[in-house]
């Protein structure tokens, strides 16, 4: 599967905002355009165009889709793909040693996703954006086909 332009258009709307220059995503994370994480070696100190961030975003949602087959091993509609990718993305490689992914492997789809709802913490503290996009991410979770 790949993720579907809907997600794209999520991402590229409210959830991450296009940033020109690089900036500190509030927990020490250097980032740019619409949320890549910079890697060691990669210099946007002249910034990046909106197009640029477009194709780095393509880029960073091919490695999470890759992390999300990898690890599920059950049938996805693309709403729940589109959901992992994007927790993928904006969370890292969390799935591995996660209770959601034990639960959907497991075929419990609808506990998977309420496992989804609890990453909204960020430093031990509920966070209103991480909620907000949780919200956003089950929305993805149930529209789609299955795929």
């Amino acid at each position: 599967m790949q993720p579907s332009d809907e997600l794209l258009t999520t991402i590229t709307e409210p959830a991450e905002g296009y940033r020109q220059f690089p900036y500190d995503d509030g927990y020490g994370n250097m980032t740019v355009g619409y949320g890549h994480l910079i890697e060691p070696g990669e210099d946007y100190s002249a910034g990046i165009s909106q197009a640029d961030a477009v194709t780095l975003l393509r880029v960073d949602m091919a490695w999470a889709a890759g992390i999300v087959e990898r690890e599920v091993t059950v049938n996805l509609s693309q709403g729940e793909f589109d959901a992992l990718c994007d927790a993928v993305f904006n969370m890292g490689d969390f799935l591995k040693a996660s209770t959601l992914l034990k639960m959907l492997n497991a075929g419990e789809t609808a506990e998977a996703e309420e496992q989804l709802a609890r990453w909204d913490y960020a430093g031990g503290k509920p966070n209103a954006a991480l909620e907000a996009r949780r919200i956003k991410e089950m929305a993805l979770w149930t529209a789609g086909d299955a795929g």
